[in-house]
């Protein structure tokens, strides 16, 4: 099963301190607003989100149809494809995408722990 390009959202108090924290580590912008207080961060092929006052947890996010790069592939298996799957092996939805649709679609699960894994395709 490819889930595409696989990142880490994080939930952060102070955007400001968290994105200088990752700098020290060697990250660098890569995407987002911070005045909408999220960001993308890359550090070459790890990929984390920096999001304030926007979720609770943070959440594993994995994206169909996106190579590390956020760029576009020319393969891959739609969100709605996997999600049919994940379903066929009893894995409870916590938000569905819409199987009549195409296109930007998302769906959320949790792993045996809690964690949060969004799977959100872009294209």
């Amino acid at each position: 099963m490819k889930l595409g390009a696989f990142s880490v959202s994080l939930s952060v108090k102070d955007i400001n301190i968290s994105k200088s924290f990752y700098e020290n580590l060697g990250f660098q912008v890569f995407g987002g607003d911070i005045t909408q207080n999220w960001l993308i961060m890359k550090n070459e092929s790890c990929i984390i989100g920096l999001f304030q006052g926007m979720f609770e947890k943070n959440i594993l996010t994995f994206n169909p149809g996106w190579n590390e790069n956020a760029e576009n592939l020319n393969s891959f298996t739609d969100i709605r494809d996997l999600q049919k799957q994940l379903k066929a092996k009893g894995i409870k939805m916590l938000s569905e995408a819409d199987e009549s649709s195409e296109g930007p679609a998302s769906f959320t699960i949790e792993d045996p722990d809690g964690n949060p894994i969004l799977v959100d395709q872009h294209v």
